[in-house]
Formats: structure tokens, sequence, C-alpha cells
């Protein structure tokens, strides 16, 4: 897209990756970027004079003071550099004149690491780990199991979703959808069912719905108990997803086998934070990392080389598109 004069665009919570990236690809796109590693909030929104389209992580949540500080020195346009938008109001923005935008990115990084969690899961890889650290080689009293010989139930078939079975074809084991959006699909190369059903008959159940208001709590008590006694959960995509007091209730006792979850509700303020000399206030968190068969990584399966590039460039062409339509004034 050809510019006479280069568009700029204030880049907020950018680390050095990101940076790097930003300025690699910002000049053939005719854009000026203005990078900071600070978050966007009501204190740094002066950062944004002079640009009308700003470019955020997804890490820090924005509050509506912010969007008005952000209204106020100019802008018109956030692009998230996220799928989500779960730390926006973008409904709020909207009303007071600022248009929201997320991004996609390749979803083989998200997939690729949910298989890995799978799979140090079935194989029991924590407490294995914790055994060698400590110096003690000897097998685990418990055995692993094999893909090939379980039932995975994948919720939620977007992009990531989608990624997740074309991997899990090459393992052989049984694998069963849902999706409310796709609740009848005649001819489809994996059962669809409900999501009680799936429950029932799983293995191990791997999330990748979209947070709402409906899929809040979606694993609630009710269907964390319909599972199968030692079934296993993975969560590669909201903690909000799954009720986490029920869910460490449910691991304590040793009904369910285990779980591996790369999101958990409660990380924002901790996650991507250096808390080695901080108290942390996520009981549950705490909780679930002391157990042998939880396994918590921080929010960081979308994170490799290609999905930081795939980011950057189309948090830059969400601006660009937006200045091109000169949308709203």
């Amino acid at each position: 897209m050809p510019h006479s004069e280069k568009t700029r665009v204030t880049i907020y919570g950018c680390g050095p990756d990101e940076a790097a990236q930003f300025r690699e690809l910002a000049p053939g796109f005719g854009v000026l970027p203005v990078i900071t590693d600070a978050a966007v909030s009501e204190a740094t929104s002066e950062l944004a004079a002079g640009s009308r389209c700003v470019s955020i992580s997804h890490k820090t949540p924005v509050t509506h003071a912010t969007l008005r500080a952000l209204r106020a020195a100019g802008v018109r346009y956030v692009s998230t550099r996220s799928i989500g938008y779960n730390h926006i109001d973008v409904e709020y923005a909207a009303g007071i004149g600022v248009f929201v935008g997320n991004v996609s990115y390749s979803p083989d990084s998200v997939a690729d690491y949910t298989l890995m969690l799978m799979l140090m899961a079935v194989r029991g890889a924590k407490s294995i780990v914790r055994r060698t650290d400590a110096h003690d080689y000897r097998l685990s009293e418990v055995r692993g199991r094999e893909l090939r010989d379980l039932t995975v139930g994948v919720v939620g078939t977007g992009r990531i979703g989608v990624a997740v079975l074309d991997r899990l074809r090459g393992f052989g084991c049984r694998v069963l959808a849902h999706d409310t959006r796709l609740v009848d699909r005649p001819g489809a190369a994996v059962e669809y069912v409900p999501l009680d059903e799936l429950l029932r008959r799983s293995d191990l159940v791997t999330l990748h719905a979209r947070l709402t208001e409906e899929t809040h709590h979606l694993l609630n008590r009710r269907r964390l108990a319909r599972m199968k006694d030692g079934a296993l959960i993975v969560n590669t995509g909201r903690g909000g997803l799954i009720d986490t007091e029920a869910l460490v209730d449910e691991l304590e006792s040793g009904r369910l086998g285990g779980a591996a979850l790369d999101v958990v509700e409660g990380e924002e303020g901790v996650f991507y934070t250096d808390c080695r000399d901080k108290p942390i206030a996520s009981k549950a968190l705490l909780r679930l990392q002391e157990l042998p068969n939880a396994l918590i990584t921080p929010h960081t399966a979308y994170f490799t080389d290609r999905a930081l590039r795939d980011t950057v460039e189309n948090s830059l062409i969400n601006c660009l598109t937006f200045e091109s339509g000169n949308q709203h004034g």
C-alpha cells in the first residue's frame, strides 16, 4: 500500500523481540513506529499524541480511563496484538469513538504446544522431571499411557482447534469434537457430539473455545464431575473456561488424572511477571502448582518466531487498513 508520507503508529508494551520486528517491517508498510516498552495506560497516553492508531499488548488490562485518555490524545483505532479481546472493553471503546481490532497469527504455534501438553500429561512428565531434578532416577509408580489408546475430546474447532484435530490424526487416537457454532456437521472427518457426551466419553479433553459470558466456567463443577475417573484436561484457550476451584478439588481428590494448563483464572498480573520475590495472591494457582498432576505454564503457547512476525505484520496492516478508509473520521 503506497503512502506519500509515513503513517505514525504508537506501539505500547513492546518487548525487544517485538521492537526488532516492528523496526524491520514498518518501513515496508510506510509506517513510522513510535515504540515504547511501557504498557498502555492513562499515564502513558500522551505518547500517542500524533497517532490516530496505536498497537497494544494483550498483557495489560485497558481501563475505561485509559481509553478516554487515548481518545483525548487523538487515537481513533487500537490494534491489539492478540486474538482475544478479554483485556479491553470493545463496546465501551466504540461508544467513545475508538475502534478496536485484533490480529490473527499462525494457529500452529498453539496447536503444537497443545500436543506437547497432551503428551506431557499422558506421560506424567511433571512428576518425572521433578524426581529427576532431585536425582531420583527410579521409574514412576504409575505407567504412562499412549494417545492411540485414548479418546480425545476437542472443545472448540476454530483455526486452532482444527489445527489440533489435524495433528491428532497422526497419533491414531479416537477423536470427538464439540462446537456450539457447528452443531451439525454431516460428513465431517471427526464426530461432533454434545458437550456433556464429549466429557463423558473422553479420556483427555482439550479446550479451544472463545471466552464469552456463555463459555465462562464452561467446565464447571457439574461438568467436571461428568468426566471419566482419571481423565485429563489441557487448556491453551482461556483460564476462565474452567472453574479453577472445582478443578483443584477434583485433582486433589485424585478423581481426575491431571491437568496441563497454559492459561489459568487470575493469571493477570502474575503471568509475564518475575514473581520470585513477590507474594502471589491467587491461592488456586499456588495450589495447582503444588500438585504433582497439574502442569502450569505462563500463557506461552503462542510465543514462537512465526507467530510473533504474523502478529506484528497484521497489527501494522490493521492500522493501515483503518487509515486508508479514514473510518469514522
